[in-house]
């Protein structure tokens, strides 16, 4: 607030009467930026939405532009102990019998023992080689066991090499464990230097053997380095938890088509909420007479218009040029997708070469149409950020009208007080002078007031 005054002379509240004046001015204007700045939040809030439901149906074309979403394996076993699988879309159906003879393990060693791992040894190298790798450890005189572990377990060319202290009754002693199981990550340990490094280093016990896995798939064996065996039975990987070669674990492979289903209608479920999301910002409520944020917006218009195109086109696929509807999936007059289980389920049972075309070719496949619509609106740079840009210039606009409105209603405030005070003095000056006027007149010989 600038001037102020309280009317001495005239009697009037001219703070009121500014005030009254000022919002006159102010008000109506505040409120039509006000009304303004809530449509263009409401905008921008609407836009949001769509596209977030866009990046979400994006992310469900991008599980159905993989072919081996349409070539999915379920594996089921008789018995969880002994093992567990996951299998590809290379697995071919079928059923195996495994046994495990034995699990794969890591080789470890034990070096000599010393009295205190914190005492200095000697200096000297350790030469390591597993697997035909190798690298050195270089010891200095005033290295610890301690010292001398961390050495080799922060080398940066250390090939596959853990150590670790372990004291028992007799003393302390480095455990050099290989990271890797299998026979060819054996451990080879060299030492050079003084005679106590040499003494401690230069002889090693064998405190657990390195072993290869082994197991029996219908009767043939097979051994792995790991106990993740990988391609001894086509896109089948086997992980191996515990051996007994007396207990026979049956593994099944089959096609998931209930699972190629599934995918195809969350797509679906992904779509409608989308269009949901469109049809619920541009709708009319004749009742209501009342219109939704965007209601008669070309933008998402437009989505519709794109999305509702590509879908009642034709696909090429290795059968010819196929339409959605002939697998079942079709659009109603709401825009929604519909899906025909019985013939979806036709189609992935006696016709899943094509319907994998149709959802998965590169560049002309449903997939990869609808998600290059989809960029162009939801992408950076794409539509809507060019549309929230602009929503975002017309705020930073009205933020400035406001500054600007302020600035003149403080203007005028200034004035119209400057006004009144100077009313307010003139009026003061006049009932002085009338004042004075009148006590001069009473003061006259035989004048007297009627």
């Amino acid at each position: 607030m600038g001037l102020t005054a309280v009317g001495l002379g005239s009697g009037l509240d001219i703070n009121n009467i500014v005030k009254v004046l000022v919002d006159a001015e102010k008000v109506p204007k505040q409120a039509s930026m006000d009304a303004k700045e809530a449509d263009i939040q409401g905008e921008i809030s609407a836009f949001g939405s769509i596209k977030s439901s866009l990046t979400t149906f994006q992310d469900a074309l991008e599980a159905l532009s993989d072919a081996s979403t349409f070539a999915p394996r379920s594996v089921t076993l008789n018995q969880k102990s002994y093992l567990s699988a996951t299998a590809t879309e290379e697995a071919v159906a079928g059923s195996y019998n495994i046994q495990v003879e034995q699990l794969a393990e890591s080789q470890k060693l034990g070096t000599g023992v010393v009295a205190d791992p914190q005492a200095a040894i000697g200096a000297g190298a350790l030469d390591f080689t597993v697997n035909g790798d190798s690298f050195t450890v270089d010891v200095a005189a005033e290295d610890s066991l301690q010292e001398i572990m961390k050495k080799i377990n922060e080398a940066e060319d250390n090939v596959g090499v853990n150590a670790t202290i372990v004291t028992d009754d007799s003393g302390s002693r480095l455990i050099l464990s290989s990271k890797e199981t299998g026979i060819d990550n054996q451990i080879t340990l060299g030492a050079s230097g003084d005679a106590a490094l040499t003494g401690v280093f230069g002889t090693t016990t064998e405190l657990q053997p390195a072993k290869d896995s082994i197991i029996h798939i219908d009767g043939l064996k097979v051994t792995s380095a790991s106990n993740s065996v990988d391609g001894a039975i086509q896109g089948v990987t086997l992980d191996l938890n515990k051996a007994d070669i007396g207990e026979t674990t049956k593994v099944t492979i089959a096609n998931d088509d209930d699972k190629i289903i599934d995918n195809i209608e969350s797509f679906v479920e992904s779509y409608n909420e989308l269009m949901t999301t469109l049809a619920d910002l541009t709708a009319y409520n004749a009742d209501t007479e009342k219109s939704s944020t965007l209601q008669g917006d070309s933008l998402p218009r437009g989505i519709q218009s794109q999305m509702r195109g590509i879908l009642g086109g034709l696909f090429d696929t290795r059968d010819g040029q196929k339409s959605t509807s002939m697998f079942g999936i079709t659009i109603d007059r709401y825009g929604k997708m519909e899906i025909d289980t019985d013939k979806l389920k036709g189609a992935v049972e006696n016709d899943i070469g094509s319907l994998n075309d149709l959802f998965t070719a590169e560049e002309t496949g449903l997939a990869a149409r609808l998600d290059s619509a989809v960029e162009v609106y939801a992408g950076t740079g794409g539509l809507i950020d060019g549309r929230e840009d602009s929503l975002d210039n017309q705020l930073k606009r009205i933020e400035e009208d406001r500054e600007a409105l302020d600035t003149r209603m403080l203007a005028y405030e200034n004035r119209l007080y400057a006004q009144f005070n100077a009313m307010d003095l003139a009026v003061s000056q006049l009932t002085a002078q009338s004042s004075d006027l009148q006590a001069r007149f009473d003061a006259l010989p035989g004048f007297t007031r009627d």
